[in-house]
């Protein structure tokens, strides 16, 4: 079985920060990609950040600048620093994984900005 738990999720006030970790256990292997998304009611789940293997990243142009994201492979952990967090980023953030083709979800941690 594989797991992802999430860890950081919260209520901040606009232009707080927040950092989102993600821990990945169980039967692992040669992981292709980790990130994050993000839903809100009514909309489609978004890609926010992620890392592919070798390193390259991509952002949703709505957080670039603002979010940055890591990952130690070694502890097959990815994280997500949250900065000048603004109330449109409120939403259900959840870990993503990429791994022999299959794509694993963790259950989402909830980011709540408002003053």
């Amino acid at each position: 079985q594989v797991q992802l738990v999430e860890s950081g999720g919260g209520l901040v006030q606009p232009g707080g920060s927040l950092r989102l970790s993600c821990a990945a256990s169980g039967r692992l292997g040669s992981i292709a990609a980790m990130g994050w998304y993000r839903q809100v009611p009514g909309k489609a789940r978004e890609l926010v950040a992620r890392i592919i293997s070798g390193g390259r990243t991509n952002y949703a142009d709505s957080v670039k600048g603002r979010f940055t994201i890591s990952r130690d492979a070694a502890k097959n952990t990815v994280a997500l620093q949250m900065n000048s967090l603004k109330p449109e980023d409120t939403a259900v953030y959840y870990c993503h994984m990429r791994m022999w083709d299959m794509d694993y979800w963790g259950k989402g941690t909830l980011v709540t900005v408002s003053s």
